[in-house]
């Protein structure tokens, strides 16, 4: 396409990697989680001169469309160390390349160092190495938000790391290394690739803190779980995106069919398509500062657009089947001017999925619910089907997005509420 505004603003908010030409030449590849927003900026007067001289060269733009931030900066990697473009640094060679490595001391740190550091030092592991410094970055930023961790000599203050749960236990506020040294062992499986050994593990610990009706411990255990899956989830070989541009949409069709089968034939639930689907999630604390979200997938991609929050009214807000009703109700009203869903997803058992049901009754929306652990759909008949594939994959970004919204807007009312009380 043409460097344009006009050309940039028709761009969707996806992920994707972007490419720079002079003639048919690439002069600078780029990756971003919003092909539209990075592309617009390159048309602001405030751009460094390099990126300036680069935009001023270039003659066009393509971009390729990826499913999430990591295969996006897998392709950008891919894609330099193939054409290395002008504009962009590239690591020539091994000498400066980077590893991960885990110094041997009391409370180990993890770094990302040169060679010459890996040959001068007594670690407790090393890693690499990476070709790509901006790839280090990105899997110990990943590393870290699941396994906090720290990377500076120990002090007489907690770092600013610690304030931000990124470095926990912060070594230097406590003397018992116990709790750091299970950060440690299970950072040494993720970059060995034990990723089996490492989940089951967590999975062990989930179960145990539950059975204890620890069940804000064994929640921050499932979110360690359900980042862990992220990263380490199957990915879709760089070559697949070259051969097919449309690749990411044909994937999402795919999913769209796969879950259409599965409702009709196993679900036998009468389904007309599956264009537009809206999940629903209510977030509560205690029943307090109660939120509902409604987030919308339009043929399989999220569509921010079409989301809703709701807050809700009634007093019994600690009751999630009474919460449902009032956001059924709700949603029922707009049926018109909202748009109208081809599948309700209701996060839940079959007792809101009976609550949407009966709200929406007169119309032939269909409605199910997800359960978890393992996730599975729920229908009003008693029906279970425990999910997979494509069409675990599809159903998962949908409810953990609504999940996410949910809670938002959730912990923004709790804030107001601690400020105000």
């Amino acid at each position: 396409m043409e460097i344009s505004k006009k050309a940039f603003l028709k761009l969707s908010p996806k992920p994707g990697v972007y490419i720079f030409w002079k003639k048919d030449t690439p002069i600078y590849i780029g990756k971003s989680i919003n092909l539209k927003s990075r592309l617009n900026s390159y048309l602001s007067l405030n751009l460094v001169l390099k990126t300036k001289q680069m935009v001023k060269s270039a003659e066009k733009v393509t971009f390729i469309r990826v499913l999430s931030e990591l295969e996006s900066l897998l392709l950008e990697s891919y894609l330099i160390r193939k054409h290395k473009p002008k504009y962009n640094i590239v690591l020539k060679d091994d000498k400066h390349a980077l590893y991960i490595v885990i110094t041997r001391e009391d409370f180990p740190r993890v770094l990302a160092v040169r060679k010459q550091y890996v040959i001068s030092q007594t670690l407790y592991a090393s890693y690499g190495p990476f070709p790509s410094s901006s790839n280090v970055k990105t899997i110990l930023k990943l590393i870290r938000k699941i396994f906090p961790y720290s990377d500076h000599k120990i002090g007489k203050r907690a770092c600013l790391y610690s304030h931000l749960g990124l470095c926990n236990p912060c070594p230097n506020i406590t003397k018992d290394n116990k709790k750091y040294m299970k950060n440690i062992r299970s950072i040494k499986l993720v970059l060995s690739r034990h990723f089996n050994i490492i989940r089951k593990s967590l999975d062990k610990e989930m179960n145990l803190l539950s059975k204890a009706e620890k069940f804000e411990e064994a929640l921050q255990i499932r979110e360690k779980i359900k980042a862990l899956d992220y990263i380490t989830q199957p990915r879709i070989s760089e070559e697949k995106f070259l051969e097919n541009p449309n690749l990411t949409e044909d994937i999402r069709k795919f999913e769209i069919d796969e879950f259409l089968n599965l409702l009709k034939i196993k679900g036998k639930l009468p389904v007309r398509g599956l264009k537009r689907i809206e999940c629903f999630d209510v977030a509560h604390l205690s029943g307090s500062f109660a939120t509902a979200s409604m987030t919308v997938s339009i043929n399989g991609e999220m569509e921010h657009q079409y989301y809703r929050q709701f807050r809700i009214r009634q007093i019994k807000s600690q009751s999630d089947y009474d919460s449902m009703r009032e956001v059924a109700l709700r949603r029922f009203k707009h049926l018109e001017d909202w748009g109208k869903p081809d599948l309700i997803i209701v996060d839940g058992g079959i007792g809101q999925v009976g609550v949407f049901k009966n709200v929406f009754e007169q119309s032939d929306v269909a409605i199910v619910g997800l359960a978890k652990n393992p996730d599975r759909l729920v229908f009003s008949n008693g029906t279970k089907i425990r999910l997979q594939g494509l069409t675990l994959q599809l159903v998962s970004r949908i409810r953990d997005e609504a999940h996410r919204f949910a809670r938002r807007y959730h912990h923004k009312l709790i804030s107001k509420g601690t400020l105000t009380g």
